[in-house]
C-alpha cells in the first residue's frame, strides 16, 4: 500500500458524513481548504464557518489557506487573457510560503487538501498547488468519489491520457507533462468576468 504524505479532496455534493467518513478512512487528523472562496450556497455545510465548528467536534484540526493557495487571485497580474495563470501563481512568494507551511504541517498533521471540484483534474488543488507539492517531493493521495486513492503519479498518467500526450517518441516525459499541466490548467482556471 502507498504511502501518502499528504491528500486532496474535493467537498462536490457529498453529504457531510459522507465527506468526513472519506477523511476518516484515510487517517486524516486536518484540513487545508485551498478556495479562495471558503463559502457555498448550495451546500452550506461547507461553508467555512459551518465546516470549521464541525470538523473540530470530530476532532480535525481546519485551516484555511485560500488567501495563499487558492486559484482565484485578485491580482491582475496572475491572469492571462481573463483567464487565471497557475505558473504565475506558482511563482509567487505567497503561493510559495503557502506551499512551505503545508509542507511543514505535514510533519505534525496527516493533512488533506479541501477544495469544491470532484475530479481533482479539473482542480487547481491539483493542476496547481498539487503538482507544486508532488514536484517538492511529497507523496499525494487524492480522494476519489469512488472512495479510492489515487497516487499523483497516476493522475498525471491520466492527465497525460487526456491531453493526447501518453506517447512520444520525440519528447521527453516532462515535457509532455508540462505541455499536458498547461493545457488543462487553461481550461480549467477560473475565467474573470467580462
Amino acid at each position: 500500500m502507498t504511502r501518502f504524505d499528504l491528500f486532496t479532496i474535493g467537498h462536490s455534493n457529498h453529504a457531510i458524513d459522507d465527506f468526513l467518513a472519506r477523511l476518516t478512512g484515510a487517517g486524516v487528523d486536518a484540513v487545508a481548504d485551498v478556495r479562495s472562496v471558503p463559502f457555498s450556497r448550495r451546500y452550506p455545510w461547507f461553508s467555512q464557518g459551518p465546516l470549521g465548528d464541525r470538523l473540530a467536534r470530530e476532532g480535525l484540526a481546519y485551516v484555511g489557506l485560500g488567501d495563499a493557495l487558492g486559484g482565484r487571485p485578485v491580482d491582475p497580474a496572475l491572469f492571462a487573457d481573463g483567464v487565471v495563470d497557475f505558473e504565475a501563481i506558482a511563482a509567487t512568494p505567497q503561493f510559495r510560503a503557502g506551499l512551505a507551511r503545508v509542507v511543514d504541517g505535514t510533519k505534525r498533521f496527516r493533512i488533506c487538501l479541501l477544495c469544491a471540484e470532484r475530479e481533482p483534474l479539473d482542480c487547481h488543488r491539483c493542476l496547481l498547488v498539487g503538482r507544486a507539492l508532488a514536484g517538492g517531493g511529497l507523496a499525494i493521495g487524492h480522494i476519489l468519489a469512488d472512495r479510492t486513492v489515487e497516487p499523483h503519479a497516476e493522475t498525471e498518467e491520466r492527465l497525460l491520457r487526456l491531453a493526447g500526450e501518453a506517447d512520444d517518441l520525440f519528447a521527453d516525459r516532462a515535457a509532455r507533462l508540462g505541455r499536458a499541466y498547461r493545457r488543462r490548467a487553461r481550461a480549467k482556471a477560473y475565467r474573470a468576468p467580462p
